[in-house]
């Protein structure tokens, strides 16, 4: 992980929360427990090792659980911690603000960088 400039609190759960895909993750997981398929389903764009570091990036901050089971083929399960479902207000939280906002957003607003650049 890179350094971080101050100690904000902010800055340090950014860190953690920041990209695109450690928040869908967490969104993902509040149903509950779910095997890395099942989170690649969700997720079909992620890249295998992508949602590898992403998970044992929120393992090691407390939100998520993983556990490894015996057996032949080797299975693995992924949970929110407590901590992990504390977050849950604030996705969803995430979620309402965009639906309330994008819904307000005129059209008009979305242009492309080509038509901007005609404008201008």
């Amino acid at each position: 992980m890179k350094d971080l400039v101050s100690r904000c609190p902010i800055e340090e759960v950014m860190q953690v929360l920041g990209g695109r895909w450690p928040t869908l993750l967490i969104y993902y997981l509040k149903d509950g427990t779910k095997r890395f398929s099942d989170l690649r389903r969700d997720n079909p764009t992620v890249s295998h090792r992508i949602l590898t570091l992403e998970l044992r990036k929120l393992e090691q901050a407390g939100i998520v659980e993983r556990t490894v089971f015996d057996g032949y083929p080797l299975r693995v399960e992924y949970d929110l911690t407590p901590a992990g479902h504390t977050l849950m207000p604030l996705v969803d939280a995430l979620g309402d603000w965009w639906e309330a906002h994008d819904a307000a957003r005129p059209a008009a607003q979305t242009k492309t960088a080509a038509e901007a650049a005609a404008v201008s």
